[in-house]
């Protein structure tokens, strides 16, 4: 393997309960899963079916469904008959769905204490949880906070939600229930990340973690980046969502970007390239997205091994970065010079060069 500069080897983890969803464990010393929402309404089986299958095979380890009504609760069973992830229930407002969800198969329940707080409908609830063994996640957001006035400032709002939150476990914690996983999801990043650190001062419960209404697709990807990378940075989070006004399968690619830039995971392969400027002669974009198109669908057939890919655009710095990878090219104004494992090898064209570079995969 090419060079380990990670600055997290040393990374302490916040120490929390660990809670069993289906067959992934989060909390304590377990890896950070990514969770993924389908975006079809749940009834719709067969195209739920299609899109957590995208999901699974990007990466998705935990899929969250909404449950928005009674056909909703009830396509829960047949999705089980054909899924193998955990699968979490989405419900807001009306307690039956979250017991009709449980009756048919759920591994796990969001609750929004901002929609539905009656102490006796929780209670049957919890009761049934119990009875199933499934957790239940006290899911906050600060857009469905009660008592939030258009004059609150940042920490008013933080306060509100611990508050809203804390009172909300007093709950379940009434009724002897404690397999609980907490989020506090604001779509302001510096609320979100306050919101969790006091949170992680006053409980132990695992944190699931992300940004809520992240905007537009850029928008949300640097907004979710910089909170949850700042919280994992620290230590707190245990399960991550990333929210995007676009595709489910982009917000699992962007949740694995974040974990594997942060060097908390490996997911076989990362693609370090050059942004490009004037010195750089080649369409260096075409094969960095080619080859990311054929390695996010072929990886786990080409190779099983991590692998630090680099792909540089000049001669100023792209040798150097080369070097440091287990494979990478180096391009000059027509062709490329291969390094694996720190030493050049080969010289390729441009032409051939995706096809080379994945056959090297192959072979390493």
């Amino acid at each position: 393997m090419g060079k380990d500069n990670s600055i997290f080897k040393t990374l302490k983890r916040r120490k929390s309960r660990i809670v069993k969803i289906g067959n992934v464990f989060i909390g304590g010393a377990n890896p950070i899963a990514i969770q993924a929402m389908t975006k079809i309404k749940t009834s719709l089986v067969e195209k739920v079916l299609a899109q957590i299958e995208e999901l699974k095979k990007e990466g998705a380890q935990i899929i969250r469904l909404a449950i928005k009504d009674n056909r909703d609760a009830s396509a829960i069973k047949e999705i089980k008959k054909h899924v193998d992830l955990p699968l979490v229930a989405d419900i807001h407002f009306d307690a039956n769905l979250a017991i009709k969800a449980i009756e048919n198969g759920i591994d796990k329940i969001r609750l929004n204490p901002g929609n539905l707080r009656e102490p006796d409908k929780i209670k049957k609830i919890v009761e049934l949880a119990k009875k199933n063994r499934i957790p239940i996640r006290v899911g906050l957001n600060s857009g469905s906070l009660r008592g939030i006035k258009p004059n609150f400032t940042k920490e008013d709002t933080v306060n509100l939600m611990l508050k809203e939150a804390a009172d909300y476990l007093r709950i379940l914690e009434k009724f002897g229930f404690y397999d609980i996983v907490v989020s506090l999801k604001a779509s302001d990043v510096s609320t979100t990340i306050e919101a969790y650190e006091k949170m992680a001062k006053i409980c132990d419960y695992p944190f699931h973690l992300g940004l809520t209404a992240t905007g537009v697709f850029l928008c949300g990807i640097v907004s979710s980046s910089i909170a949850l990378g700042i919280l994992l940075r620290e230590g707190i989070g245990d399960t991550i969502r990333v929210s995007l006004t676009g595709p489910a399968v982009e917000e699992v690619r962007v949740a694995k970007y974040i974990l594997e830039t942060l060097g908390l995971t490996n997911f076989g392969y990362r693609i370090i390239s050059c942004p490009t400027c004037g010195r750089c002669e080649v369409d260096l974009v075409k094969v960095v997205k080619e080859l990311e198109d054929k390695l996010s669908t072929q990886y786990s057939i080409l190779n099983t091994k991590p692998l630090k890919i680099a792909i540089m655009g000049c001669v100023v710095n792209g040798p150097g970065e080369a070097k440091e990878a287990d494979l990478g090219i180096a391009f000059g104004k027509k062709d490329g010079l291969l390094f694996k494992r720190g030493k050049p090898f080969k010289k390729v064209s441009f032409r051939d060069s995706l096809k080379e570079l994945l056959k090297q995969i192959r072979r390493f």
